[in-house]
């Protein structure tokens, strides 16, 4: 592959001219990038290579010379278990160049995790100018389709989380967390489109409680103003109206005083929300008088009756929300605008109103260099076999670039980024759906291997089973074991919570196992669980409150083997069955309730602590 030698397209300037000027600009970068997206993507990767040619990790043997070529032809695909010892050497203090040249200022936390603890994902300060790049280009693409947006505001709902300290001194802490903390995000300079109901203060406070119950507060008073509301995922969103349900007459009380709840106690909190709040009987009124209605259908076009549209991410797992929010709604437009992760900020969504299963995201060629591993496709069910199951472990075959791709195939993502990923896996299944210009576009199909989640947690097959195992060890004395089980992400309760089926068997056979296994011990059971989970799902549980807790119901003796006989009944071989170990299908959910014979929760919270172990850990 010859060397790109042009320049990237230059960013469009946020800080120059009108709102309108701005907006052209913006469309006119995504044009030119889109267009050019082959040489782009060269650009991008020989902008990698030769910045941090003599870094430890791309040496190689190569006495730091690594053109394209060579890049693809001796560099390894590889996963984060690959990387970790170098993480974990800059996590602990290790100065030198290691896999990056510029220093890495921080670690983003992915939710996804290695050894039941948050991924490690290295940044600098640069890669904030890229996020603030990619946000830019958010509401240019926007308002091609609602037009006005800049004459109101924002309601979104949006937190920090927890921070950590590595040894080596470095902050730990979720990528949205980092972005909101960041100049980029407190010091932004004043733009009509992107004007929010929330005060900074109110979205920087710790305290969950606090900062939901001010940024509601803030919500309704402004709600006049309201042209969309949202949050960064679907549970996130419902979880607020769900608060909102409790919390109603409280809130109503300050907007029809122009007080605050004693219980919010946070100076800077208190001080950003009195210079909105002031006495509105009338507003107090119309949120009683809805609010105290028999049902909550609509709420949010009742309450915010100007609002437009809910900007909020309902692919993958998050779409098991898309029928709660159309009942709130009265079906407003579901809006996914962008797709990113703790490892990069990938693409936007130039077609934001379209239908929420056609959601199609076109990657930013200047974001990292983007490459695809192919995968086998389909099971025949309407879904990616790699969904539920390992993907293609085949990285000796040649990857595909960026411009590449074929329509209607799957693939998983692997990228390089200026930040020291080099042909990381970043477990991500998408599928080609279209083009603008040269680049592809994709849906989002699933991430790979992940079978529970409910917010910003992911729960495997093996993390799964070796939940169960331990949990059955609280069965021996009573000579039980656990013979077949499935689970199930339960969204209809708020917070969503994990179901787990278990069939029982016993050494003597009795009418009813629970008369032999006392219900405390199958609490246990529960809880035993969710201490084998990861802390993404604890921490969930802890700290966030997004998820409830879990359930297990036991089912009667022979309820898999009739589970077998329905999919054997639907077209699935004898052969080749398994028992699912996650199920989704409603049929399958009602075969499964209608034979349980007892339930059972988590009767307290697993134990969570804010970073790693051996970590001191920084929450301010």
């Amino acid at each position: 592959m010859p060397e790109a030698s042009n320049n990237l397209p230059p960013e469009p300037d946020s800080l120059i001219g009108s709102s309108h000027e701005k907006h052209e600009r913006a469309l006119q970068y995504i044009e030119q990038v889109t267009a050019h997206a082959d040489q782009v993507q060269r650009r991008v990767l020989t902008e990698i290579l030769s910045a941090n040619a003599h870094v430890e990790y791309l040496r190689h043997g190569l006495d730091g010379y690594m053109d394209t070529k060579t890049f693809k032809k001796t560099m390894p695909v590889v996963s984060y278990d690959d990387i970790k010892p170098y993480v974990d050497r800059i996590a602990n203090g290790d100065p030198s160049p290691i896999l990056c040249s510029k220093p890495i200022s921080e670690f983003l936390t992915s939710s996804g995790t290695s050894g039941g603890e948050r991924k490690l994902m290295p940044t600098t300060e640069e890669e904030l100018e890229r996020k603030s790049l990619l946000y830019s280009l958010l509401m240019p693409v926007m308002n091609q389709f609602i037009p006005g947006l800049d004459k109101g505001k924002g309601m979104y709902f949006l937190f920090v989380k927890s921070e950590s300290t590595t040894p080596g001194g470095l902050l730990a802490r979720p990528v949205l967390t980092s972005y909101y903390r960041s100049p980029h995000f407190k010091d932004r300079p004043y733009d009509p489109y992107n004007q929010y109901t929330s005060p900074n203060e109110t979205i920087l406070c710790t305290d969950s409680y606090q900062s939901m119950y001010s940024q509601f507060l803030c919500g309704l008073c402004l709600s006049r103003e309201v042209l969309r509301v949202g949050a960064v995922f679907a549970s996130g969103f419902i979880r607020a109206i769900k608060f909102l349900e409790t919390h109603w007459l409280l809130l109503s009380n300050d907007i029809r005083t122009g007080t605050i709840n004693p219980r919010i106690t946070d100076p800077l909190v208190r001080q950003s929300v009195l210079n909105i709040l002031k006495p509105d009987p009338e507003l107090a009124d119309l949120i009683e008088s809805e609010c105290s209605k028999g049902t909550w259908e609509g709420i949010i076009s009742r309450l915010w009756r100007n609002t437009k549209y809910i900007d909020v991410i309902v692919t993958g797992t998050m779409s098991q929300y898309i029928p709660t929010l159309d009942y709130y709604s009265n079906g407003l437009p579901l809006v996914c605008t962008m797709y990113a992760s703790s490892e990069c900020y990938f693409g936007i969504n130039l077609n934001p109103l379209c239908n929420p299963s056609e959601v199609s995201y076109t990657l930013i060629p200047t974001m990292a260099y983007f490459e695809f591993l192919p995968l086998d496709g389909t099971n025949g069910f309407g879904y990616s076999s790699t969904c539920q199951s390992e993907a293609n472990q085949k990285t000796d075959q040649e990857l595909v670039d960026l411009v590449d791709v074929q329509l209607g195939k799957e693939y998983e993502l692997v990228i390089t980024t200026y930040a020291g990923l080099y042909r990381y896996r970043v477990g991500d299944i998408l599928r080609v759906s279209g083009f603008k210009n040269n680049a592809p576009q994709f849906n989002f199909v699933c991430r790979k291997n992940v079978i529970l989640s409910i917010d910003s947690d992911k729960v495997d097959e093996v993390e799964l089973q070796n939940a169960v195992m331990e949990a059955s060890k609280n069965l021996i004395p009573y000579g039980a074991c656990v013979v077949e089980y499935t689970s199930y992400a339960d969204t209809v309760t708020i917070p969503g919570h994990y179901v787990i089926y278990w069939e029982i068997s016993l050494k003597e056979a009795t009418a009813n196992n629970n008369n032999v296994i006392p219900g405390s011990v199958f609490e246990k059971c529960c809880l035993s669980m969710e201490e084998s989970l990861n802390s993404v799902y604890r921490q969930g549980r802890v700290s966030d409150k997004s998820i409830g807790p879990l359930e297990m119901k036991i089912v009667e003796t022979g309820t898999f083997d009739k589970l077998m006989d329905y999919a054997l009944n639907h077209g699935a071989s004898i052969n080749q069955y398994k028992t699912p170990r996650c199920v989704k299908h409603a049929p399958i959910l009602e075969l499964l309730n209608s034979y349980v014979v007892d339930n059972y929760f988590s009767p307290k919270c697993p134990h969570w602590v804010p970073g790693r172990k051996e970590w001191s850990t920084n929450n301010s």
